[in-house]
């Protein structure tokens, strides 16, 4: 016999449907300002933000695991950029099969053109509601929530 579910208690409910509307709202926005400042599709800006914050170079599947993508979405999406010459792909000499994604010049100038003024709705949307110690509990709070769900199946 299956254990009854363990349905959210009010506060519980509460809480989770309060983050649930905040993260889809900012993200909503802050996609849509991407998407209005600089050429690029939010897809495009996650992509490269994440690449050159690895130094501009990472593999398909390190970096498909980095933005939590599958793979195949990752390399749709590097396709595409890579038509646009924001990204170029390079064989990795290791693995045949494998490949190292590369930010192009014009995809560092394309994410350093986008990133000051991301960074500006960044702040003005969620950083600047907060305290100082406001953002270090929530710091704290998603931590513990990540680790959390290190350990859990998916």
């Amino acid at each position: 016999m299956d254990a009854p579910p363990r349905w959210l208690t009010p506060e519980q409910q509460a809480a989770w449907d309060s983050f649930i509307r905040m993260q889809e709202k900012l993200i909503g926005r802050l996609s849509r300002q991407v998407q209005a400042d600089s050429r690029m599709s939010p897809a495009d800006y996650i992509v490269l933000a994440k690449l050159t914050e690895a130094g501009g170079r990472m593999r398909l599947t390190d970096l498909a695991k980095l933005v939590e993508w599958e793979k195949s979405r990752m390399s749709h999406q590097v396709g595409r950029m890579a038509k646009r010459g924001l990204v170029a792909k390079e064989d990795c000499p290791d693995d045949g099969r494998g490949a190292f994604i590369v930010a192009t010049p014009a995809g560092r100038e394309a994410i350093e053109e986008a990133a000051p003024v991301h960074v500006e709705h960044v702040r003005r949307l969620f950083v600047d509601a907060l305290t100082p110690e406001e953002l270090d509990a929530l710091a704290r709070i998603s931590d513990r929530v990540l680790a959390h769900m290190e350990k859990q199946p998916d």
